[in-house]
């Protein structure tokens, strides 16, 4: 078990959030504690990770970190082992991603961040052989863009045609999902946001790649989003039960 755990990836979970859109279901909770059919949205990610491989995680905490802490223990039950990084001030994504990984063993290979409100089913594996192949220092997962307000088509002579439910635009937005390699520690900031000094220097040197999937993706920022993957967690239990 310990040779396995040392050839696993790694993961950094940001849960730190306040989640203030989604209170009050986060007044007593970070956002990521947050029930979804009775299980955290932090619980989907870790058994998710758990799934794939993944044998060590590093949760960063912040706002009612013991939340985080009672639930999931050392991670034993969950299949994986779970080490927790406080941060007794809002550090930012970026800090928290470079407090975190203290926690995490120099094993060399590349260690996987995200933040900790994504519900998501793309496979993990191939996004790290494509990390790996690209020669790149970090890999972002890319999701199609959904409009969040309803589209109405017009004909050239002001005709309306139809009208489209947050329909799918031509563009990929940042699915908060991250490999990077083991130099892209020493960029991180202590405080404050990757994507704002890190990740353009790596895009300036052509060393940021994208990673695009279709996969089920849903950040939970609002109600609507708890609702979105209430539905599709209900589907995938449903077509469990009828092929099993």
């Amino acid at each position: 078990m310990a040779s396995e755990a040392a050839h696993a990836p790694q993961v950094i979970i940001l849960a730190g959030g306040k989640g203030e859109r989604l209170r009050p279901y986060t007044d007593d909770r970070p956002k990521p504690m947050v029930p979804i059919l009775d299980r955290p949205i932090l619980e989907y990610q870790v058994r998710w990770f758990a799934a794939q491989g993944v044998r060590r995680i590093a949760i960063s905490c912040g706002y009612l970190a013991e939340v985080i802490q009672d639930h999931f223990q050392d991670g034993r039950r969950f299949g994986v082992e779970i080490r927790y990084a406080l941060e007794h001030e809002p550090l930012g994504r970026g800090g928290g991603i470079k407090l975190a990984w203290n926690e995490l063993d120099d094993t060399g290979g590349p260690v996987i961040a995200t933040n900790g409100d994504v519900v998501t089913a793309f496979p993990l594996a191939p996004m790290l052989d494509a990390h790996r192949e690209s020669g790149a220092m970090a890999t972002v997962l890319t999701v199609p863009y959904k409009s969040a307000v309803g589209i109405v088509d017009i004909e050239d002579d002001g005709r309306v045609i139809g009208f489209r439910s947050e329909p799918v635009l031509p563009y990929w937005v940042n699915g908060g999902v991250y490999v990077f390699d083991p130099k892209v520690r020493a960029m991180l900031p202590d405080k404050g946001d990757h994507e704002e000094g890190a990740f353009p220097e790596l895009a300036r040197a052509g060393l940021l790649r994208a990673y695009p999937t279709e996969a089920f993706w849903r950040a939970v920022d609002t109600v609507k989003d708890m609702t979105v993957v209430r539905e599709y967690l209900t589907r995938r239990l449903l077509d469990s039960f009828i092929g099993a």
